[in-house]
């Protein structure tokens, strides 16, 4: 069982940044496969970056690359999603997420993520 936190999000000027944190209980989190989402209101919820296990392999969606950056600290149970350059259209509740048995090439699907934190909202004001 993983219990996930989110947190580091608020409110922020359009071309500002933010620093989510995902922090994550138990002792296995290095055995997870790690992911963002999004969803904004009245969408469905969208895939936004993954990292392996390891931190060595990340993949990200075409919308947010080169803008965030998704990272792990394994030592500290925490991921990190750094946001930069941020749009009005980057305002969304994101969500962290953790696989126990998916690889990278799998990561875009919600449907192999075992564990979810309860968001942390993100509104970028233009």
């Amino acid at each position: 069982q993983v219990q996930l936190v989110e947190s580091g999000g608020g409110l922020v000027q359009a071309g500002g940044s933010l620093r989510l944190s995902c922090a994550a209980s138990g002792r296995t989190f290095g055995s997870y496969l790690m992911g963002w989402f999004r969803q904004a209101p009245g969408k469905e919820r969208q895939f936004v970056a993954a990292i392996s296990r390891s931190g060595g392999i990340t993949n990200y969606a075409d919308s947010v690359k080169g803008r965030f950056t998704i990272s792990r600290d394994n030592a500290k149970n925490t991921a990190f999603l750094q946001i930069n350059s941020l749009k009005p259209e980057d305002t969304a509740v994101y969500y962290c997420a953790a696989s126990g048995y998916s690889g990278i090439d799998s990561s875009i699907r919600d449907t192999v993520y075992d564990y979810w934190g309860q968001g942390t909202q993100v509104t970028v004001s233009s």
